[in-house]
């Protein structure tokens, strides 16, 4: 068995899209859309591993409101401690806030934390 996809809801479907194309390389599917539930998609595939991400989206959605329990953060693995320290730079640069790292964590993870598009915790390690 595998974990086929993960999914979460974002209040800006395009700009968060962007931000996983643009800096993790994942190419984009199709746009789904669901006129009657005023739901759209996109599935989002992660070069190397072909790990999938459905980003979706409707109108009303709250972050304010969202749940504290469930997902913490997505982690994406790098390959090494090079690329995850330029990636927090670049990040950085243009405007997104990392809130932690890049550090060796107390269990051996090299890591940075970064806050994407509705503040979606991304932890990108090796």
């Amino acid at each position: 068995m595998r974990i086929e996809h993960v999914a979460i809801w974002v209040t800006d479907l395009e700009q968060s899209r962007e931000f996983f194309t643009r800096y993790f390389n994942a190419t984009t599917g199709e746009r789904y859309e669901n006129p009657t539930r005023q739901f759209v998609s996109y599935f989002l595939t992660f070069p190397d591993d072909g790990a999938r991400l459905e980003l979706m989206a409707k109108p009303g959605l709250d972050a304010a409101k969202a749940e504290s329990i469930g997902w913490a953060h997505l982690a994406i693995s790098l390959g090494s401690e090079t690329a995850v320290d330029a990636l927090a730079l670049r990040l950085t640069n243009e405007g997104y806030r990392v809130v932690d790292g890049p550090r060796r964590t107390g269990d051996g993870y090299y890591e940075a934390v970064v806050l994407g598009p509705d503040e979606i915790r991304i932890e990108i390690t090796v």
